[in-house]
Formats: C-alpha cells, sequence, structure tokens
C-alpha cells in the first residue's frame, strides 16, 4: 500500500538540497561511497519489495507508475510495497529511512541527489544490471558516483529556457539569440508588448538556476578542491542578474511553479524547465494551442561561438540494500531499459527514455517538443559542478540567499558573492 507520508544521439545525454537532520546524517560519511556489494541480474526467486516514489504522491504521473508497478507484481508474482513523499521532502525522508535501516527497495531518485545518498553506504552496485541493456553512455553516467553504477537511468534530459513563439513573433524578438547582448533585446522587445519578458528565478527556494548564467559568464563555479563563487564571472553573472530585475525584465518572487502559471495564462513569454514541465503548464492553460508555441531557446552565451550551457536534468532509480533488493534490483532495470515500458512511460508523461532502443522509436522521434529540446538544450548538458558534494544543497542555499539579497537591494554583487563563496569553501 502507498504511504503517503509527508530521442538517439542528442538524448545520450528543481532540485532541493538536503536540509535539517539529514544533513546531520550525512556530515561524517565519505562521499559516494557504497558499502553495499555489487547485485547479479536474475539471481534466484523473486521476491516483494519496496519501491519508494515521489512521482506516486503526484496526480499526473501516479496512474503510469502504478501500472509499472501492477504489472511487474503480475509477472514475477509478487508483492511490491510503495511508500511516497512528496518531491519537497523526499529527499530529506528518503535519507532518514535509509540511514535508520528502515527502507530496503528501489527507490527513485533525482540525479542531483546521487552522492548526497551514496554518502550513506548503503546504494547497491548496479553494474551488472547496466551490461547489455543499451544506455546511452550519458545516461550512465548520470548514474555513477565515484566510479561505481549506483544507479540506472530512468529519464535524461536537461533544463533549458522554453519560449512563447506567439509573444516572440508578436514583439519581433529572436528565438535564436546567440549572445547575452542579442538575449536583452529581445527582452525589451518583449517588455513592450506587455508581458513579463522572462519568468527567471527570483525566489530563494529556486535561485540556484543562478548557477548556469554563472557558468554562462565564464565561472568554473568549483575550481579544484575549492570554491570559485566570488570570482570576477559570478560577480559580473549577478550583476547582470540584478539590471534584468531592475528594468523590469525579470519579476519579483518567481520560482518554477509561478514560472509555469505565468506561462500557462501567456503572461510571461520565457521561463526555465525540463521537458516534464510542459505538461503540467498546458494542464493550466486557457489556450489549447499553447503546445504548439512552445518553443525549446539555446540558452545565450557571453561571446560568439561559445557552448551554450545547460543543467542536466533526469530520474534514477537506485537499491537500496537490504530485503528484496535483488528483486527490487531486476525492477529497476526492467522499468528503466525495457523498450515497452520505456515508450509507455514517454507517450504518458514525455520523460525521455534512456536506451537506444527507445530513443530510437517513433513515439520519441515523432515528438517535435522533445526533438527541439534535446537539439538545442540537452546536447549540451552538464551536471552542476556542485552535486558531487553531499552538502551541495546548502551551497545552492548559500547561493540563493546571497543573489535574492542583491536583487532586494539589501548587499552588493561582489561582496555577497563573496559571503557565498566563503560558506561553500567551508562545505567542501
Amino acid at each position: 500500500m502507498v504511504q503517503d507520508i509527508s530521442r538517439r544521439t542528442l538524448l545520450r545525454y528543481s532540485v532541493f538540497g538536503i536540509g535539517g537532520a539529514a544533513v546531520l546524517g550525512l556530515a561524517g560519511c565519505a562521499p559516494g561511497g557504497s558499502g553495499a556489494p555489487a547485485a547479479t541480474p536474475g539471481g534466484g526467486t523473486a521476491t516483494d519489495f519496496t519501491f519508494s516514489s515521489w512521482s506516486l504522491s503526484e496526480e499526473a504521473a501516479k496512474p503510469a507508475i502504478e501500472s509499472a508497478l501492477s504489472g511487474f507484481r503480475q509477472a514475477q508474482g509478487i508483492e511490491i510495497d510503495t511508500v511516497a513523499y512528496p518531491y519537497n521532502d523526499y529527499l530529506n525522508q528518503l535519507t532518514l529511512q535509509v540511514r535508520g535501516g528502515q527502507f530496503a527497495g528501489a527507490a527513485q531518485l533525482d540525479v542531483a541527489w546521487l552522492s548526497a545518498l551514496a554518502a550513506l553506504g548503503k546504494l547497491t552496485d548496479l553494474s551488472a544490471f547496466a551490461q547489455g541493456k543499451g544506455y546511452t553512455d550519458a545516461a550512465l553516467g548520470a548514474g555513477k558516483s565515484d566510479g561505481k553504477q549506483l544507479g540506472l537511468p530512468w529519464t535524461i534530459g536537461a533544463v533549458g529556457l522554453i519560449g512563447n513563439a506567439e509573444l516572440f513573433d508578436r514583439a519581433g524578438a529572436s528565438l535564436t539569440p546567440a549572445t547575452i547582448e542579442e538575449f536583452e533585446e529581445g527582452l525589451r522587445a518583449l517588455k513592450g508588448i506587455g508581458v513579463i519578458p522572462y519568468a527567471a528565478s527570483t525566489k530563494a527556494a529556486q535561485l540556484k538556476d543562478i548557477v548556469v548564467w554563472m557558468q554562462t559568464f565564464g565561472s568554473p563555479i568549483v575550481d579544484g578542491d575549492a570554491s570559485a563563487i566570488g570570482d570576477e564571472a559570478s560577480i559580473k553573472a549577478v550583476e547582470w542578474y540584478k539590471k534584468l530585475y531592475d528594468e523590469g525584465l525579470i519579476a519579483p518572487d518567481v520560482d518554477r511553479a509561478a514560472a509555469r502559471t505565468l506561462f500557462a495564462q501567456g503572461s510571461t513569454a520565457l521561463y526555465d524547465d525540463a521537458p516534464v514541465g510542459k505538461s503540467a503548464v498546458l494542464s493550466q492553460s486557457p489556450d489549447a494551442s499553447l503546445g504548439d508555441k512552445m518553443t525549446p531557446i539555446a540558452r545565450p552565451v557571453l561571446k560568439a561561438g561559445q557552448t551554450p550551457q545547460h543543467v542536466l536534468w533526469g530520474h534514477l532509480v537506485v537499491v537500496v540494500d537490504g530485503e528484496g533488493a535483488q528483486t527490487a534490483a531486476d525492477f529497476a532495470s526492467w522499468l528503466t531499459s525495457d523498450t515497452a515500458q520505456s515508450e509507455t512511460y514517454f507517450t504518458a508523461l514525455g520523460l525521455p527514455p534512456t536506451t537506444d532502443a527507445a530513443l530510437s522509436s517513433n513515439a520519441v522521434t515523432s515528438n517535435t517538443f522533445v526533438e527541439a529540446f534535446t537539439s538545442s538544450i540537452t546536447a549540451t548538458a552538464k551536471p552542476s559542478p556542485l552535486w558531487k558534494y553531499p552538502a551541495y544543497g546548502q551551497m545552492e542555499t548559500a547561493i540563493a540567499e546571497q543573489v535574492q539579497a542583491v536583487l532586494i537591494g539589501q548587499a552588493q554583487p561582489a561582496a555577497a558573492m563573496k559571503s557565498a563563496g566563503e560558506a561553500i569553501s567551508r562545505l567542501l
């Protein structure tokens, strides 16, 4: 029962950090470690196990997940207990359960959280389950920590800019701005037609989005074993963000959910999201044709010829060692690599699969939005430099709080970034 406690080659590639007790629990653990043995596919008789997921707490995703669970239950003749936490609470709750020995089995995991959970040393090495399944190299890479295959890739994409082509056309703004300068020109044109040009994240909870803009301006974020926040590039990025804010090109108090609502209502022309966000936008839009207007836009660069910066996005399935772990690993492999199941999941939720076979299927290649998103955004996506650290969530919070202070006029960019950099260095 549910416990409510709350494409092809290019596709070959709203995260919240750890808080409270979960952070304390990770503090003394070795990053990326796993004390559990590598599991072997098909080892013995299928047994009951538990599956933890935030998607089971979401109305749109729940039917597709339940259908997959039901199919595996019937095929194996077993029971699968399920645990569902809301996304915002998920990592904290799962961490506490795993650390306390109260959870074993398969679990859905955001790609950003792998190192944090791996630090507990209880994740099973799934290398044997990754062999011969046709996963793309980049997808597999998203599930590796400290050289071990600790997660199997369920869906892999990126977070990037999505624009409303109709509003861009009405304003005469370019849907393919190559540089920051061209991007700004487009935002000013959009402001002229009476919409919020860019529903960029300005609320602290989502201001980690600024990191990719810092990378766009040239900051490595982490340089070796030291924080690079506070360097010239990160300061210039925040100064630029503040300029957009002061000019009304971005708006106050916007997070991902608010941005989706504004976009759905036609009140903004541009926002940041992963492909999965499209369904959430369309579900609340009075414009039945909005889906045809949604256009992925490559993030502009500082100088022409540079590579657009995008952050990786996706879900993994990990296995916590313990009772039922062997069958849980078989389930994780089937759920993430079976072509028919992957196509069904993509058709239901629009989440890009992670194997060559599924990516080459008609269901995926005929989806023009995903194809466009893949070629313009996912193709250059990379993991955040902060994700390899268990305390990455605290690092993102340190950045977000200082950037917000700059936006509302309580701090100067240079001083704020110096403070953020020092806070990150203490957590490395």
